[in-house]
């Protein structure tokens, strides 16, 4: 079994037709669109359903691809690990009519870091459509796991993965081994890949099981990631894929085909056919340069890759049929990870198509929460809380003053008598009331208002007024009490929700640096959900901040109503009781 690490999506490998018409009977069970709504096996709890789309706004191709071993990735996206048996055991795969088992291999299985490949034998993908659909079981405690090596595909002589644990690169047979280990890059193409320096080399022995006979039909395909210009990518017998000053070229005896420029340190597909007379040169899926071959000679001998040439290697597969454009332009677009072919979708027992979509971008951002997420969103949630209540509180409190000074300066200004005004037991919500009465009790304490009673002094004026001064600031400090929550909330929240998502990108790209996989796919959804605690932190900021500004203002015109109202009554005081009055 390989043990190259996966990226995180379900993906696809083709492989070229034979004929038109063996397997008919799968092809036909293929092409009917993927509305089947029974479950494969009632014991299995769940399924991801992945879509090969070959169709103008997928992929397109033109022609069926049989006999195709396709590598399908789950991750935690689209795949339960934790309803999935620990070992992956309990995985099947099921072709369209949700009632067809494929056979399949499990390449890697690691439910701790949530990443997972197998690959499937498919019988056929159909062109120009998007039913090309492919079912992953699991949630069975009771299943037993599938013997190993379950899938071969139909035509390829030899297939290298470069992921064996000692290095020694083994064709899936295990016939063919190289002689010298080669170190390995576990962040390449799909998984682990071969690196070369320009010094090192692949060799494997001559096999009478791959070659082909003068004129016979021969192809090569790989991924490469040059890191310089220059060295030879395969070689066997008189066949030979080289890159020269960064060109790629392909050699059959005499013929030469030169084809596009390759670019140093990204991802290339690059293919080489010999067949009906013609070498042909791929790159990237898109056919580079074709010539005339007069008199093929046959191919075989030993295998060689990679001498002279530094950077990294990947998915070599040797094939004893003519390889189409169509079928390079799929191996290349599935390979490389193209987002308009394959999309995949997380099941439950019991949905139909209809319900496919649930948990939804939302439950797939909960679900790839870190701990530190959920901690930090958990505070932010009682921020919230308190942010609410205070905000509820204060709008309430406010309504209520507001409301009572209204109805108290209306009785106030309509006595004539200033010390007769009904105060706090009238007016129970009134802060002016209070100052009031607060006011009243300053004057009865010095006699006035009684018929006998003394004069009021300017000196005792000033004591009366510095004492409702001091029941005024009092009550600022209750209207203002509990703001400092908001706040908090405004300034506090988002810096909260942006050390949750600083930390939640951490994890993630920690866990991905574990796994050795870089991919895009495995990076969104962990980042997708780290970002979740800053739009939390807003959430919080955001209500706090308008409810502030609106209890800030109502308060500031309580406020400015309250110290209008303590020089109306010091000055009426004056008018009423004051020396001033007295000698008139």
């Amino acid at each position: 079994m390989n043990t190259k690490q996966p990226d995180h999506t379900a993906r696809a490998v083709p492989h070229q037709p034979r004929s038109a018409w063996p397997g008919l009977v799968l092809l036909a069970a293929l092409a009917v669109p993927a509305i089947s709504h029974a479950w494969w096996n009632a014991d299995f709890k769940q399924r991801t359903k992945v879509t090969l789309n070959t169709a103008a706004n997928g992929v397109e191709t033109r022609e069926a691809i049989s006999g195709a071993v396709v590598p399908v990735r789950l991750h935690s996206g689209n795949f339960d690990f934790v309803a999935a048996k620990p070992d992956g055991s309990d995985l099947r795969f099921v072709a369209a009519d949700d009632k067809t088992p494929l056979k399949f291999s499990l390449e890697r299985f690691d439910g701790v870091n949530e990443l997972a490949v197998a690959w499937v034998q498919l019988p056929t993908v159909l062109p120009g459509t998007d039913t090309n659909v492919v079912y992953a079981y699991a949630g069975n405690p009771k299943a037993a796991a599938e013997p190993p090596g379950g899938a071969a595909e139909s035509g390829a002589l030899a297939t290298f993965r470069f992921g064996e644990k000692d290095g020694l690169s083994r064709d899936l047979a295990g016939a063919l081994v190289a002689s010298v280990a080669l170190p390995q890059e576990l962040n390449g193409l799909i998984g682990a890949s071969a690196r070369l320096d320009g010094t090192a080399r692949l060799d494997w022995p001559a096999s009478d099981k791959i070659k082909a006979a003068a004129g016979a039909p021969y192809s090569v395909s790989l991924w490469i990631k040059p890191a310089g210009l220059s060295g030879t990518l395969f070689a066997q017998g008189p066949l030979q894929l080289v890159l020269e000053e960064g060109r790629l070229v392909g050699r059959l005896g005499r013929a030469v085909a030169s084809g596009g420029l390759l670019p140093v340190s990204a991802w290339a597909h690059v293919g080489l056919t010999v067949g009906t007379g013609k070498l042909t040169l791929y790159l990237n899926g898109t056919q580079a340069a074709q010539v005339d071959v007069a008199n093929a000679p046959a191919i075989e001998g030993p295998l060689r890759a990679g001498e002279g040439f530094s950077g990294l290697v990947d998915e070599l597969q040797l094939s004893g049929v003519l390889r189409s454009a169509d079928w390079m332009k799929f191996t290349r677009a599935v390979q490389g990870a193209d987002a308009r072919l394959v999309a995949s979708v997380k099941q439950l027992e019991g949905q139909g198509e209809a319900a496919e979509g649930d948990p939804g971008y939302m439950g797939i951002l909960v679900k790839n929460l870190t701990v530190d997420a959920w901690v930090v969103i958990g505070i932010l949630g009682v921020m919230f809380v308190v942010a609410v209540w205070v905000m509820v509180v204060k709008a309430l409190l406010v309504r209520r003053v507001d409301g009572g000074n209204s109805a108290f300066v209306a009785g106030f200004r309509e006595s004539a008598d200033v010390l007769k005004v009904l105060g706090a037991e009238t007016y129970a919500h009134s802060s002016l009331a209070r100052l009031y009465d607060a006011g009243v009790a300053q004057l009865k304490k010095r006699g006035i208002g009684k018929p006998d009673g003394p004069v009021l002094s300017g000196a005792a004026l000033d004591a009366v007024k510095a004492a409702v001064d001091a029941d005024l600031v009092r009550e600022n400090h209750k209207l203002n009490s509990a703001m400092v929550w908001l706040t908090i909330a405004i300034s506090g929240g988002p810096f909260l929700g942006l050390l949750g998502t600083v930390v939640g990108v951490m994890i993630t790209f920690a866990a991905i640096a574990a796994a050795g996989d870089v991919n895009v796919n495995a990076i969104a959804p962990g980042i997708a959900a780290a970002l979740l605690a800053t739009v939390a932190g807003l959430a919080v900021a955001i209500p706090a901040l308008f409810g502030y500004n609106y209890l800030a203002a109502r308060i500031k015109n309580i406020s400015s109503d309250m110290q209008i109202f303590v020089d109306e009554f010091v000055t009426r005081v004056a008018e009423s009781y004051g020396r001033d009055r007295v000698e008139r």
